[in-house]
């Protein structure tokens, strides 16, 4: 894994980066990862950033954190939506906020929506 000048904040980029090794299966459930301050000397990164990378991971549910034992994969993943229910989820929110911002409640919108 490379954390890049021009790729974002390197807490985000270490996050997501752990994020695809996992979708691709190159960490597999159960796997142990690297202790925050060896991730941090592999990378050059202070150990709080590695800390919070893992952190947020922890909390999306994508790794389980078992104290000194380790941090490791987590046996059940989240639930990820497929390309075209995060697509239609993206829609719906723009339209949500263009009919707030024209005034419009939530029930006006739907309705507009339903009208054949």
């Amino acid at each position: 894994m490379r954390i890049t000048e021009d790729g974002g904040p390197p807490f985000a980029q270490l996050r997501d980066g752990v994020r695809r090794q996992i979708q691709r299966g190159a960490l597999l459930p159960g796997d142990r990862l690297p202790t925050v301050r060896a991730m941090a000397a592999d990378l050059g990164l202070a150990p709080n950033t590695v800390a919070r990378a893992y952190r947020e991971l922890e909390q999306e549910g994508w790794l389980i954190g078992h104290g000194r034992a380790g941090t490791f994969v987590a046996d059940h993943l989240p639930a990820q939506p497929s390309d075209r229910e995060a697509a239609l989820a993206e829609a719906a929110e723009t339209y949500r906020r263009r009919a707030a911002q024209l005034g419009f409640s939530p029930a006006q919108a739907v309705r507009e929506l339903e009208r054949p």
